[in-house]
């Protein structure tokens, strides 16, 4: 029997062999073991990766945190709490002409001063004005001294100039006079949310354009740029231009904004910070009740259109029509497979070990973490390195943080010594039964 158990052991090449990490030519392939110190995880990162993107169907989405999060992997697949930017939305072009005196504008109006025989012989007759400045009231006129009340609100300039003029003609007095408006209070545009002077940006003759509206207001302060918005509501349409894209095209800062426009910073995905501000400035220029049901309609289309885009994207990425990276997880794991890397970010060893169930605990030997890496160099397509992780002290854990995963990496644990000769037995135990049960029968 002892002969025959020797043989058995000695012809038992079928027994479980573990798959091992050498150095060298192995089986045709380069191997290269490179053990993880501070340095060469530093020198593993430094290998060119670029996430992948999440796609343009996602990036255009404006939802909040709780809607985007439907229908995603689990937490440890989701990209960062960071959604993509809408789509670039721009409000048409429009010219509204020249600019018209309205309600709470300060014209100025300079005549000639009464002469003296002094001045008159001194040649400064034509230098002395009398320049006073009148306000457009509520009933879009100013009243003048010995003049009376002349209507200019809703005119040109040169047509308020027209009016005056007749109104002098008509009480009999010199109609030498120049007027100019001082103050441009009557048309504006509100800017709020991420500036850094919440505040408005008057309408003047010099056309306003949406750079220097927000100069105005000391600038874009949001806290990160990448994610932020410029939203522009206009005559009941939501308009609206990521930052980053305004920031870089020559076109959208020089777009024309006019009197009754609202522009908003947003810093934040969700819709409902700006529909709050367009709604307060909407009734604080005395809007009626239906203009501002028609801000929350198109809120409502708008949320909608983007919800619709948003379940698009998910169903695609479940029914796996989106394009992943994946790293792949073998050996004495938790649970052995692939595991996609997120998008928009890096994902480390210790994301992809922990998600996936860790080292398995009986079996799995912390010493004996490799990370295995093709070369990217395609002269040494055969070639790998094997990044040797030793993850039974705490030093090792914390580099398992900072270990940046490359896709097609494969995540292999070999397996403690004792499970070795574990397996082995439990292979030949079958063998060690049938063996004495064969002689018996032959006997």
């Amino acid at each position: 029997m002892l002969s025959g158990l020797a043989l058995t052991l000695a012809g038992c090449g079928s027994a479980y062999q573990s798959t091992s990490i050498r150095e060298g030519i192995v089986d045709g392939t380069k191997v290269r073991v490179i053990a993880l110190t501070p340095e060469t995880t530093l020198a593993a990162n430094r290998q060119p990766y670029d996430p992948r993107a999440l796609p343009e169907a996602f990036r255009a989405t404006a939802g909040t945190h709780g809607s985007m999060a439907r229908g995603l992997p689990a937490p440890a697949h989701l990209p960062e709490q960071r959604q993509g930017l809408p789509a670039t939305r721009l409000p048409p072009a429009i010219q509204p002409g020249p600019y018209q005196i309205g309600v709470g504008d300060v014209v100025l109006l300079a005549t000639k001063a009464p002469a003296n025989s002094v001045a008159e012989l001194s040649g400064l007759l034509a230098a002395q004005n009398n320049r006073q400045g009148y306000t457009v009231q509520d009933d879009g006129a100013i009243a003048i001294p010995d003049v009376g009340r002349v209507r200019i609100a809703g005119l040109t300039l040169e047509e308020a100039e027209a009016a005056v003029f007749q109104r002098l003609v008509e009480r009999q007095m010199d109609p030498s006079f120049s007027l100019e408006v001082a103050e441009f209070n009557a048309r504006k545009v509100p800017i709020g949310g991420a500036v850094a002077n919440p505040g408005v940006a008057p309408v003047t003759l010099t056309p306003l354009t949406l750079d220097t509206a927000l100069a105005a207001v000391g600038g874009i302060a949001a806290p990160d740029r990448d994610t932020a918005v410029i939203r522009i509501y206009r005559g009941g349409e939501l308009y609206e231009i990521p930052v980053t894209a305004f920031l870089r095209t020559q076109s959208y800062q020089k777009l024309r904004l006019v009197d009754g426009d609202t522009v908003f910073v947003d810093s934040d995905y969700d819709l409902s910070r700006a529909e709050a501000y367009f709604s307060e400035q909407l009734a604080l220029q005395g809007a009626r009740g239906a203009a501002i049901a028609s801000l929350g309609q198109e809120i409502d289309i708008r949320r909608a259109e983007l919800e619709e885009q948003r379940q698009n994207f998910n169903a695609r990425l479940e029914l796996g029509a989106e394009k992943r990276d994946y790293v792949y997880l073998s050996g004495e794991v938790g649970k052995q497979g692939r595991w996609p890397l997120p998008f928009d970010q890096s994902a480390t060893l210790a994301d992809a070990l922990f998600d996936q169930g860790g080292i398995a605990a009986k079996t799995g030997n912390p010493k004996q973490v490799y990370v295995l890496r093709g070369s990217p160099d395609p002269r040494e397509f055969g070639a790998l390195t094997a990044w040797h992780l030793d993850a039974g002290a705490a030093a090792g854990l914390m580099l398992a943080t900072r270990f940046e995963l490359r896709p097609n990496d494969v995540i292999f644990i070999a397996q403690q010594p004792v499970t070795k000769w574990d397996r082995v037995i439990s292979q030949l135990t079958p063998s060690l039964i049938t063996i004495p049960l064969d002689n018996l029968t032959s006997n």
